[in-house]
């Protein structure tokens, strides 16, 4: 009997719809004229999930009492005995209750495709063994029931149920996933929007994964060679030299430009084990390869190029990373092309990336003012004498005859024109002295004998000598000329470049740095502020070879390498002017920072004043009416209307002991000089007595406390303060109809107080905006105090390490956070 095809609706968290999506499809299916049964289906009292049950017969559940608990799991032998074509499982990672056939759910299902039953199934992708450890460090929650890789590997077709983050956690205020009780401690703890997403993205990633181990495996299978672009793989090639580092960090940036991209390192040694890079490099850059998420690989090749384009091309590469050569020009000229010319000439429809480093000298460097011609080419040019000038000989003295000496001496002046316009003066000077000697040994009579007896003869060895020196003298001025306009360009570059930095206002000493370095090929370059390092840029300064220059009145450029010369030194004034620009203007920014500051302190002050001033007024105007009027004799008051006034300046003072308290408190939280003494404190020592404070009672809020919540680690005083402020604050802008709920939970090691209202809520935009001092300032309504309770309810929470967050009700409202860390075992309360 051929085994049954398996099916899995994976989806990133709960509620995103996989069982909904599995009912949906087996009645598809059904309708289509295939067997389908319903062999276990978990609903969690979503009612459009239990909606979709209604036409698919349903394999009744099997009993199973376990501790005095009875339990239901799926009969796997009513499904076997059924044998329909399609059976959907839900909750393929789900332990079987105790004295089942099986512990696990997807063996159940193992046995129903051994039978040939095809399975439809369900998991989450916190559920995947693999991932377990992941999913717990973004969700803080350990997942305990799990599904081996394999086993999920194994199926047939997997496909994602998606849902975007927030439209989750819409559905889940909705009340479609969870009921009305645990909405809330769901959205602040699982199911905030950044667990959402980074659970999203572990699940379309994991599913990439499994698609390219599929895809590499066509490939295999049917002998494609060529590249499909499926996704970024870089292959960096390593050399074991320090410029690995850099290609590793080139690479990684290349890769993560797209979704799923991967990186790969590949060193190549040779056949016989002698080609290598240092051990300890190598070493280092493999550690930095892993840390940034690629893979090390170490293949064996003759021929570097071949085999780094067929390890590319093997491991599906879409580009290729390498260095600049290091050899210098005359290496490149005497060995042919170099490894890159090669890997670009084999690469085919692989992109190679030829990245320059600090070990191929700076990406920008400044001609150098010395000598027309290079060395290189004085060495072409001596070469060309001495290996053209034998050529030369042999071939005219095989085809000599009396006519043809005119032809010979062209011939020896060619050479020496040729000489002089590769090598300059030197060595056509060298190519003209040996031509004439040549000449008279080989072609002047007496034969294979030097003797000038003729003064023509004397003639035109001067001759030779002369044009020699005519044509180097021009090359040499054509080559200096050409040296110097490059210079100029490449200075104007230089100040160019420099000047658009500080203009464009980036980090201008920095930029200042770095090109002054490069520019000058030098190998570091240090600027001091006083004693205080401001900018470095390449090798530590050596003390022994470094070279100052002061910069402005206080500032000293230090640079480190080579002894520069006079036009450099010209070149470097104008940077040194723009160094000593830059510190100014550093000066005048920090200066501007200051000041920024000192305005806001001045403008909080001003509200301050204003503020303090009208709700001073207020208590202190009433109290004095209210002892004004009971010190009148002349006055007959009743007993009633004492009390009352009495009451009423009990109530001023009160009011502005409060405030004057308050605004204490709030400059000692902006002075980062508030007392805090933290220890582990029970909830309930704190929500009492904060109540009492209020003077309301348990029919005016609505508590929810998680009954094994733990002790928070807090100052018991400030956090009843805060609980104070926030129900009041929650009170008062409550409807009538529906009481605040003060609701704790415990969460990754964090304890979390809810505090909840149902009314007018804050808009996002001015979220952050209620946590500032004096925010009720200009307010229409200024019983209410200036609005320093969430400040400091904010300043208290952070003073005992914990944050103050606003959240916006399910249903409309405001949600308060105060979340604190739980106290440990070993800190009893």
């Amino acid at each position: 009997m051929p085994r049954g095809r398996l099916r899995v609706m994976l989806g990133a968290a709960p509620g995103v719809g996989k069982t909904y999506a599995m009912l949906e499809e087996g009645k598809r299916l059904q309708g289509l004229g295939k067997d389908v049964v319903v062999a276990v289906v978990e609903t969690h009292g979503r009612a459009a999930t239990a909606a979709m049950l209604d036409g698919l017969e349903v394999v009744p559940r099997r009993v199973v009492e376990h501790r005095g608990v009875q339990l239901t799991e799926l009969d796997l032998e009513a499904v076997l005995a059924r044998a329909p074509q399609l059976a959907l499982v839900d909750e393929l990672a789900h332990t079987d209750a105790p004295g089942s056939p099986h512990a696990k759910r997807w063996e159940d299902v193992d046995a129903m495709l051994d039978a040939g039953i095809d399975v439809m199934s369900t998991v989450n992708i916190q559920h995947i063994e693999s991932l377990n450890d992941v999913v717990e460090q973004i969700t803080g929650v350990q997942q305990r029931e799990t599904i081996p890789d394999a086993v999920l590997r194994r199926a047939d077709v997997i496909e994602v149920v998606d849902l975007a983050p927030q439209a989750l956690r819409d559905r889940l205020t909705e009340g479609a996933v969870y009921p009305a009780s645990r909405i809330d401690a769901a959205l602040s703890n699982y199911f905030r929007l950044g667990n959402l997403t980074a659970l999203r993205e572990l699940a379309l990633l994991w599913l990439a994964d499994e698609v390219d181990s599929a895809l590499q495996k066509y490939r295999a299978e049917h002998g494609i060679a060529g590249k499909w672009e499926a996704r970024e793989r870089v292959v960096v090639a390593l050399t074991g030299g320090p410029e690995g580092e850099t290609l590793l960090r080139r690479g990684a940036r290349i890769a993560a430009r797209s979704a799923g991209g991967e990186l790969l390192a590949v060193h190549v040694t040779s056949e016989d084990g002698l080609r290598t890079g240092a051990p300890g490099t190598l070493a280092a850059q493999r550690a930095l390869v892993e840390q940034l998420g690629g893979s090390y690989h170490q293949v064996v090749g003759s021929d570097i190029p071949r085999a780094l384009v067929e390890f590319a091309r093997g491991e599906n590469a879409t580009q290729l990373v390498i260095g600049v050569s290091r050899r210098s020009r005359l290496a490149a000229l005497l060995t042919g092309p170099g490894i890159g010319s090669t890997v670009i000439r084999e690469s085919g429809d692989i992109d190679v990336h030829i990245v320059s480093h600090s070990r191929a000298g700076g990406r920008f460097s400044l001609p150098r003012p010395t000598g027309g011609l290079t060395v290189r080419r004085r060495v072409l040019g001596f070469a060309l004498a001495l290996v053209g000038g034998p050529l030369l000989t042999l071939l005219l003295t095989s085809v000599r005859s009396g006519e043809s000496m005119t032809a010979d001496v062209l011939s020896y002046q060619l050479l020496v024109v040729i000489v002089a316009l590769v090598g300059g003066i030197w060595p056509a000077l060298f190519a003209a002295l040996l031509s004439g000697l040549t000449l008279d040994f080989f072609f002047v009579d007496p034969l294979y004998t030097i003797t000038i007896s003729e003064p023509l003869h004397l003639l035109a060895l001067v001759l030779y000598v002369v044009i020699a020196a005519l044509v180097s003298l021009v090359v040499d001025q054509a080559a200096r000329r050409t040296r110097a306009a490059q210079r100029a360009t490449a200075e104007a570059e230089l100040l160019a470049t420099i000047a658009g930095g500080v203009i464009r206002g980036q980090d201008a000493l920095q930029a200042l740095i770095t090109r002054t370095r490069e520019a000058f090929g030098l190998t570091g370059v240090r600027l001091l502020d006083g004693d205080d390092v401001v900018s470095i840029d390449g090798e530590p300064a050596d003390s022994a070879h470094t070279q100052r220059l002061p910069v402005g009145t206080r500032g000293t450029l230090e640079l480190s390498g080579r002894d520069l010369a006079a036009s450099d030194r010209r070149l470097l004034g104008a940077i040194v002017a723009q160094l000593d620009a830059a510190l100014e203007h550093r000066d005048l920014a920090a200066t501007a920072s200051e000041l920024g500051p000192l305005a806001e302190a001045d403008r909080v002050r001003s509200a301050l004043l204003a503020a303090v001033g009208h709700d001073l007024r207020r208590p202190l105007a009433a109290a004095t009416a209210a002892v004004t009027t009971l010190r009148q004799t002349d006055l007959a008051l009743s007993d009633e209307d004492r009390e009352d006034l009495l009451e009423t300046a009990e109530d001023s003072l009160d009011g502005l002991a409060t405030l004057v308290t308050n605004l204490l408190d709030v400059s000692r939280v902006q002075a980062g000089v508030l007392g805090v003494s933290l220890a582990p404190t029970e909830l309930d020592d704190v929500i009492s007595p904060a109540f009492d404070e209020l003077g309301v009672g348990p029919a005016e809020v609505e508590l929810d406390i998680a009954p094994d919540l733990p002790a928070l680690v807090a100052d018991g005083v400030l956090l009843q303060r805060v609980v104070v402020n926030l129900v009041g604050n929650a009170l008062r802008y409550s409807p009538p109809d529906r009481l605040p709920v003060l609701a704790a939970s415990a969460f990754a090691g964090m304890v979390q107080v809810r505090v909840i209202d149902h009314g007018p809520g804050i808009p996002g935009e001015r979220r952050e905006a209620v946590f500032l001092p004096f925010q009720r300032l200009g307010d229409t309504d200024n019983d209410t105090g200036i609005g320093l309770g969430l400040a400091l309810s904010k300043g208290f929470v952070e003073g005992m390490g914990g944050t103050l967050d606003a959240e916006d009700t399910p249903g409309g409202g405001l949600t308060m956070v105060v979340s604190l860390p739980a106290a440990t075992e070993e800190e009893p309360a």
